[in-house]
């Protein structure tokens, strides 16, 4: 396993060959906000000048809106952007922005988090209770599906498995992405699927984790209480010019967070959990140890 050192700092010669549209409609967003602001400009008063609403221009803003070649041309126009290179650079985002990518053909309910993962420089999670989806297996993820309410259909679960093992990808191409992940105990001993699906699960924790831009690291039982108890969240490093965000999961919901105090924050907690946790070695003897305790049980 890695060492995480320089996971949280952004480095140019390790952005990812993906265009994600996505990332390419965040950071147009950022760009617009910026712009606006500058202008000193509100929603409201830009979204009047330029004769849309200002639910477009918000959603723009944060990059879930989709920009026309002519919205492009009347921000421009109102924000004062005279540089043709400016302009093109702009234009480029948004038809990017407008571009189909991979994911966009699965019925995902978490598209957005994947359109922002698949361009992330660097990713750090938190688990509490299951193991992250870039570890998975296809039948811990099955097992998982087939537990959820409301239950999907088999060929849902079957799409749901195929996203799932297309987004592992990052951590294998060319480029990849690094990924520093803690683990709760939990997600090692929680009997998902049975003994033999999670044998195989920590074999491929294992495999995984020797990649030179992976680390994992297990919080121990006996560490009681820590500072992200009863919450799984990940944070997305993403290029230069594009706003990082915590991906934050709970039962009612997800939440996306990209102020600078909440980045400060998560980035904190996160140091910290790695801080106790157990070494990458030492977290690879438990993780082993499990597996074999698993495969015992079958004999």
């Amino acid at each position: 396993m890695s060492n995480s050192a320089g996971f949280l700092r952004k480095d140019a010669t390790h952005v990812p060959e993906v265009r994600s549209p996505t990332v390419r409609r965040r950071e147009l967003g950022a760009l617009l906000r910026a712009l606006r602001t500058a202008k000193g400009l509100t929603v409201e008063q830009a979204a009047d000048r330029l004769m849309i609403s200002m639910s477009k221009l918000s959603r723009m803003e944060t990059g879930h809106g989709i920009a026309t070649a002519r919205d492009i041309r009347d921000l421009c126009e109102l924000y004062s952007v005279t540089d043709q290179a400016e302009r093109d650079r702009m234009m480029k985002l948004a038809a990017e922005g407008r571009r189909q990518a991979w994911w966009q053909s699965y019925d995902l309910g978490y598209a957005t988090y994947v359109g922002l993962e698949a361009e992330a420089i660097a990713i750090c999670a938190f688990q509490s209770s299951v193991v992250h989806g870039l570890l998975q297996t296809a039948d811990y993820a099955r097992a998982g599906h087939e537990s959820a309410m409301p239950r999907l259909s088999p060929d849902q679960i079957d799409m749901q498995i195929e996203a799932k093992l297309t987004r592992q990808r990052i951590l294998r191409r060319d480029v990849p992405s690094r990924f520093a992940v803690v683990l709760d105990e939990a997600a090692l001993r929680r009997m998902t699927g049975g003994r033999q699906v999670m044998a195989a699960q920590l074999a491929r924790i294992l495999d995984t984790s020797a990649l030179p831009n992976v680390t994992v690291q297990v919080l121990p039982f006996e560490l009681g209480s820590h500072p992200a108890l009863e919450s799984n969240f990940t944070i997305l490093d993403l290029p230069d010019q594009t706003p990082d965000v915590v991906f934050v999961e709970g039962l009612a919901g997800s939440t996306y967070l990209e102020r600078a105090e909440d980045l400060k924050r998560y980035h904190e907690i996160f140091r910290r959990l790695q801080s106790i946790a157990l070494n990458p070695q030492d977290t690879a003897e438990l993780v082993a140890k499990l597996m074999r305790s698993y495969k015992d049980g079958l004999k």
